[in-house]
């Protein structure tokens, strides 16, 4: 029996996907009402009739969901395609079978001994579905991934979700990390073709009403799971408007100068060149307990605007080095950096002669007057005052910021049970720490500072009613 379905039967976003056999993990990912579970389902009808063997495993975290889902749907298609002469529908144990014998059965992660004993009466098992991915487990997806073997046919896994946490193991696997094995599109309402007005109406009046929601659950940005520190509507709204950096790569330094090199995963993005004239604060946290990476923010003293981050896993003399030449190539920028854990990038710092390093005021505990020290000290007293102005800039100046990595740490900021605002388990800080710092210093430095003093910080009272700037200290 000659069965044609044409081409405008799916959304042309699809398309690409539909004959794919050279990958093993295909990835749709993306907002409510994009089609990308219908396409799962038109695509393995296909499959079935066209291939001499396709058995498909559906999985969904709980078995009992696929009967008004998964099962539904492939029945919905059938019928919507004049198919019901060549597909068999037993609704007792959810199995859809074939006139050429290729299978489908629907399966539910909360009972794992029931699929160890999925069997198809015609060959092995080829194709598994993984459909609401973001509800199972990573342990869960090896066990299924393992079980995709055989020297037979190809083998393929399709897994549906959307995005809602950016911490999701599913972000680390398929999109943290390239794998060549693995095919990855996004897709929302607009690529819907078969989509009624009314249901686009409704999903475009949450842009007004629930911007976090349309971010999410219609454009299909990456979302997080808890209550974020920072206002998340506007850094996932943000995070649909960011664009790549202009240029990416990494300084060579070497005594007397430094140059630049493009590299594709270089540590420094550049998202605004630096104006001749303009001033320039860089804040800066340096890898110390929990973390994994030093950081340094660039912030435009004038406009405020995020310019630049660097951001890498290094020894903290080449983190040194890559501050100096930052720092030189914007203008020889107000360079904070935090004190805590280490005191030798500063140090380095001061030996390469870098001539705008923060200053902060503190007591001798010998003598108990007053000194001056390079580097910023994160304390019980300054983190509040560094957290409220970043929570204040993320609210209202969010066009600032320019940089992805930075707007996903922002999102799994949260406060912890003790209500201490701090990054999720699992997640990074290092990046929110190091634009607190450029904003608190932006805030004191005087603006529009001229020729770069070799003593240059910023003091401030503590109850943040009076702040002042100063300069010209002892080298």
């Amino acid at each position: 029996m000659q069965v044609t379905i044409p081409k405008k039967a799916f959304n042309a976003c699809f398309l690409p996907f539909l004959e794919d056999d050279s990958h093993r993990y295909l990835v749709l990912y993306g907002g409510a009402g994009s089609g990308k579970s219908v396409f799962a389902v038109q695509r393995f009808l296909v499959r079935m009739l066209a291939k001499p063997l396709c058995n498909l495993l559906v999985v969904r975290a709980v078995a009992a969901t696929h009967r008004d889902s998964t099962y539904a749907l492939f029945k919905q298609v059938i019928a919507r395609w004049g198919l019901g002469s060549l597909f068999t529908c037993r609704d007792s144990d959810l199995r859809i079978t074939c006139a050429n014998g290729n299978g489908a059965i629907f399966k539910g992660l909360d009972d794992a001994e029931k699929l160890k004993s999925v069997t198809f009466p015609k060959g092995e098992l080829t194709e598994i579905w993984v459909e609401e991915a973001s509800e199972i487990r990573e342990s869960d997806f090896n066990q299924l991934d393992v079980r995709l073997r055989g020297a037979g046919a190809h083998k393929q896994m399709v897994l549906t979700f959307n995005p809602v946490s950016v911490r999701h193991w599913l972000k680390g696997r398929f999109f943290d990390r390239e794998d060549p094995r693995a095919a990855v599109l996004k897709s929302t309402y607009k690529d819907n073709r078969f989509l009624d007005e009314d249901y686009k109406r409704t999903l475009e009046g949450y842009r007004d009403t629930d911007p976090y929601y349309y971010g999410v659950y219609c454009l299909g940005e990456w979302g997080v799971l808890g209550q974020s520190f920072f206002d998340a509507r506007q850094v996932t709204q943000r995070l649909g408007e960011v664009s790549p950096p202009r240029k990416q790569g990494e300084f060579l330094w070497k005594e007397g100068g430094f140059s630049w090199v493009d590299q594709p995963d270089g540590p420094v993005r550049i998202y605004r060149e630096p104006v001749p004239g303009s001033a320039y604060v860089i804040g800066a946290d340096t890898a110390g307990e929990g973390s994994d990476f030093n950081v340094a923010q660039v912030v435009d003293q004038d406009t405020g605007e995020q310019v630049c981050t660097l951001r890498g896993r290094m020894d903290e003399d080449l983190f040194a080095k890559q501050l100096y030449c930052l720092g030189l190539y914007y203008n020889t920028a107000l360079l904070a950096v935090e004190a805590n854990f280490s005191s030798y990038p500063i140090r380095e710092l001061e030996r390469l002669r870098y001539p705008r390093q923060y200053v902060r005021r503190t007591e001798d505990s010998f003598t108990h007057r007053p000194r001056q020290s390079y580097g910023f000290k994160t304390t019980s007293a300054t983190r509040p005052l560094l957290l409220a102005g970043l929570v204040e800039v993320v609210r209202d100046h969010s066009a600032w910021l320019q940089d992805r990595t930075t707007l996903e740490e922002l999102l799994t900021f949260v406060r912890n049970q003790r209500g201490r605002p701090e990054a999720q388990q699992g997640a990074h800080d290092d990046c929110v720490m190091a634009l607190a710092i450029a904003y608190y210093c932006r805030e004191g430095a005087a603006p529009g500072e001229g020729e770069a003093s070799p003593f240059v910080g910023v003091s401030r009272r503590i109850s943040g009613e009076r702040r002042r700037s100063w300069t010209n200290g002892p080298w």
